[in-house]
């Protein structure tokens, strides 16, 4: 027998102790609660939730949309604008707290929420020119191109998203972005990609127009490091979360026309 055979098997053996176990508590406590009167209308047993924890506070969406709408909140911008992040996460985050743009590839039905504004748009083609002095992107640029979402394929899908969303940043403004990153620059077609954490800030754009203020990020186990350095991230994480505070140079000269 090999090793992976008996792994399984031990694996199979706890599985069934555990859930052997779960379902003598929910026996009991149901036995209990008839015993002190209760009355059962509709039987739903759950038995997975005996040993669960509170909740889950890690992980890449956990931690890149309460830090970035704590980033937000403390600035106070004029204007934010959201490009294709978690709606239920940080978009919901932030609109709690102020006025929030959002514009996704996808359709949104009406959210009945007046802090939430929406515009449906492809960002891979061309933008409004500096649209606000302040933006995010979370968790979506690596997806731009992949038809994942409806979307075109692009092989530089995610290059021309970058381009615009540096256009539509005021001078002087602050771009909030983070994607997948790891030991180099991979496609996981249709998935997403996973970027070398250099990547962002290799862009043409980024490079010429912007400067990092801040780098935190969350590691293979879900963990959140901040204001940390992109090259203690370099060849450590197969899949971790990079999260970029960039902003623009104030003294570039305006591109909207007069």
């Amino acid at each position: 027998m090999g090793n992976a055979s008996r792994a399984y098997k031990r694996l199979r053996s706890w599985a069934f102790g555990a859930h052997r176990q779960a379902t003598k508590r929910f026996h009991r406590d149901r036995a209990t609660w008839l015993k002190q009167g209760g009355e059962i209308t509709h039987s739903f047993p759950i038995i997975t939730d005996f040993s669960e924890n509170a909740g889950q506070a890690k992980g890449h969406y956990f931690h890149q949309d309460l830090l970035v709408a704590s980033l937000i909140h403390a600035s106070k911008p004029t204007r934010h604008v959201d490009v294709g992040s978690r709606i239920d996460g940080f978009v919901a985050h932030v609109a709690s707290f102020r006025e929030i743009e959002v514009i996704d590839i996808r359709p949104l039905p009406p959210t009945a929420h007046n802090n939430i504004r929406f515009l449906q748009m492809d960002l891979m083609n061309e933008a409004e020119v500096e649209l606000a002095d302040s933006i995010s992107c979370l968790h979506a640029i690596e997806h731009f191109g992949l038809g994942r979402y409806g979307d075109p394929i692009a092989v530089d899908g995610h290059v021309k998203g970058i381009s615009n969303l540096v256009k539509m940043l005021k001078p002087g403004g602050t771009l909030y972005i983070s994607v997948p990153i790891g030991k180099g620059n991979e496609v996981h077609f249709n998935a997403h990609r996973v970027m070398d954490p250099r990547y962002i800030l290799d862009n043409l754009e980024i490079k010429s127009e912007m400067n990092l203020k801040r780098f935190d990020y969350v590691d293979d186990k879900g963990d959140l490091h901040t204001n940390g350095t992109i090259e203690e991230t370099i060849g450590r994480f197969r899949f971790g979360c990079g999260i970029y505070t960039l902003q623009k140079n104030p003294y570039l000269p305006s591109l909207k026309k007069k």
